[in-house]
């Protein structure tokens, strides 16, 4: 390695880590303010309990590790793995309860915040050996500057990790072509994905293809490995097949489970794949290692990351298969919100088609939106029109890496924009793809500041180095980061200006906020004029969230929560057209219809507070 590649890298290891500090300390010194929305009190229950049995753990490990113990801390929503819910935990029991140094929210928070930050090195770092440093620095900036994305990462819940753990076991699959052990850590990172949210159930199939890719390219140079490659293939498809009959033979699938014990024909079959699979994969290191970098990282993934979701999940040590079961039957029956779309109120499906695109056009700022739609098409295009005969010679056929990546970038966009899927909780459910949108963005903002700096240098040579790729990036990224300040701490309410912001939103008909988080803008205002020891109704606060708001000094804590506007001194009804009638019973019971305050933002009604005469 030379003096100045030596130099490079120190210095780009310095930005990822100025990048990683930067993006947690901006969610860290911004946490305050944001509303708890309602399942993150959920997720806030969940970890105090999750918290109590590590307690426990510490304190008497025998009784801890028990069934009874176990089902009784972890029990409480166990619809989602344990990973994130038991770091949240621990993070309390340190922070809050041991040092007292954070608040209870902040200190639950504070493990959202590292794994959001986290993916901001990495996007650098892919960016970089993509296109270069521009590249990396935009992909980077765009992940948080995204206001409903800033929003999400600051809470303790699992969309925007699961988004960084995805990245990551990407990263990890890119290197593992390359360099040795990143295969293992591949299995890895897919196995905290796969403890983060059920997402990660479909990252092997989008790789899937691109490790066959890289197989047959080697294969192609070593003739000797083929034999073991085709073993190798016929054992997973075998196993696949065999589970497949013996799924027939219980006559469903939930039968199959119940019949799946440590010695029934299902384990024998798994632990004849696990270990055939580690045998082959041995004999092909040996024979051609491209061929084992590209298959391994698939062998890592079937074998090591199952592992790691059972690990770190207790929940599941007693009893694996039956509640893995009941936990991804959850999600393939998952119940539909109803969620506003266009003037229509969307409860059940088929949803549109078009949802989620039109939804991002409408959220993500059109600095970011621009590069990343450029990016992808751009991808997308040269694939289709690089293979025709007339074109073949003037078009660059994209890289691996690139089809990887827009692969990745569509991946959850497609999933969730399937009709009968649930749509509801805004853009969260494809936070996912953003990542990969944004390095894609990234490479067409290199290319635009390259041309940029040819141009500007001739004419202005007295101007700093890069001085033109760095003004693009500003005007790229200065916009979204005023829209992000600006509509901080509401982020759910975040529009944009293909949109018309706010009111242009409202009047499109689209869902103006969502699960609660926005009664934060009317708080300290009942702190200051409700009655001692009110019964106060906080619509669609649930009584955690009231509770939490209360412990984390956002509410007083003399205040009562109500049952609706019947038994209410004080209501405040957060604006969602699937629920306008609840105004009307605010009306009715208060009779008056004179709002005594509320949130408005840009002029938009968001949450609207009455007072008993």
């Amino acid at each position: 390695m030379t003096e100045g590649t030596w130099a490079a890298r120190q210095r780009d290891r310095l930005v990822g880590a100025g990048l990683f500090l930067a993006g947690f300390a901006s969610l860290l010194l911004t946490e305050r303010e944001v509303g708890f929305t309602r399942d993150e009190s959920v997720y806030f229950h969940a970890a105090e309990s999750y918290g109590r049995w590590f307690k426990l753990l510490w304190k008497d490990g025998a009784a801890a590790l028990s069934d009874a113990s176990i089902v009784r801390a972890w029990d409480f929503n166990h619809e989602h793995p344990g990973l994130m819910k038991s770091l949240f935990g621990l993070s309390g029991w340190l922070f809050h309860d041991a040092l007292g140094w954070l608040r209870p929210a902040a200190a639950y928070r504070l493990p959202a915040f590292l794994v959001a930050a986290l993916a901001l090195p990495v996007l650098y770092a892919l960016g970089r050996r993509l296109s270069g440093r521009t590249a990396g620095l935009f992909a980077a900036a765009a992940w948080l500057l995204v206001p409903r994305q800033f929003f999400d990462a600051h809470l303790a819940c699992f969309d925007v990790p699961v988004a960084s753990f995805w990245l990551l076991t990407v990263y990890a699959f890119i290197r593992a072509q390359e360099a040795p052990g990143w295969w293992l850590w591949t299995g890895l990172c897919l196995g905290l994905t796969l403890a983060t949210k059920h997402n990660g159930l479909f990252i092997p199939f989008v790789l899937l293809p691109f490790a066959a890719w890289q197989a047959a390219a080697a294969l192609r140079e070593t003739q000797a490995a083929r034999p073991v490659v085709a073993q190798l293939a016929g054992v997973w498809l075998g196993t696949a097949a065999l589970l497949g009959v013996l799924v027939l033979g219980q006559g469903s699938p939930e039968g199959f489970l119940r019949a799946f014990q440590l010695l029934s024909p299902q384990s024998v079959v798994l632990a004849l794949f696990v270990a055939a699979t580690a045998w082959l994969l041995h004999r092909l290191h040996a024979l051609s290692l491209p061929a084992f970098r590209a298959l391994a990282p698939l062998g890592a993934m079937s074998t090591v990351a199952p592992a790691v979701f059972y690990v770190t999940w207790p929940y599941l040590w007693h009893h694996p298969v039956d509640r893995t079961a009941w936990y991804l039957a959850f999600h393939a029956t998952h119940n539909h919100y109803a969620w506003t779309y266009l003037g229509e109120l969307l409860r059940a499906p088929p949803f549109p088609l078009e949802y989620v695109l039109v939804k991002t056009a409408l959220t993500v700022p059109l600095p970011l939106l621009l590069p990343m739609a450029l990016g992808w098409l751009g991808v997308a295009g040269r694939t289709l029109f690089g293979r025709t005969t007339a074109l073949a010679a003037s078009v660059r056929a994209p890289s691996w890496t690139e089809l990887l990546l827009a692969a990745n970038g569509i991946a959850s966009i497609a999933i969730i924009s399937h009709p009968n899927v649930p749509h509801f909780g805004g853009t969260k459910h494809w936070y996912p793809s953003m990542p990969f949108l944004g390095l894609l963005g990234g490479v067409v903002v290199a290319r635009a500041a390259a041309t940029l700096e040819t141009w500007v240098r001739p004419r202005w040579p007295a101007l700093p180095a890069r001085a033109a790729p760095a003004a693009l990036l500003a005007a790229l990224l200065v916009p979204p980061a005023l829209d992000s300040a600006r509509i901080y701490p509401w982020g759910t309410s975040s529009y944009t200006e293909l949109a018309g912001g706010l009111p242009g939103a409202a009047s499109l008909g689209m869902q103006r906020q969502f699960w609660s988080n926005n009664v934060t803008g009317v708080l300290p205002w009942i702190n200051a004029h409700a009655p001692q020891r009110a019964r106060v109704w906080l619509h669609e606060v649930n009584g955690l969230s009231f509770r939490d708001y209360q412990r984390n000094g956002m509410l007083r804590a003399d205040l009562q929560p109500a049952g609706g506007p019947a038994d209410a001194q004080v209501a405040a009804v957060q604006y969602h057209q699937e629920f306008r009638e609840h105004e009307y019973l605010v009306w009715d019971a208060f009779g008056t219809q004179l709002p005594a305050t509320g949130l408005y933002l840009d002029e938009t009604p968001q949450v609207v507070v009455y007072v008993r005469p």
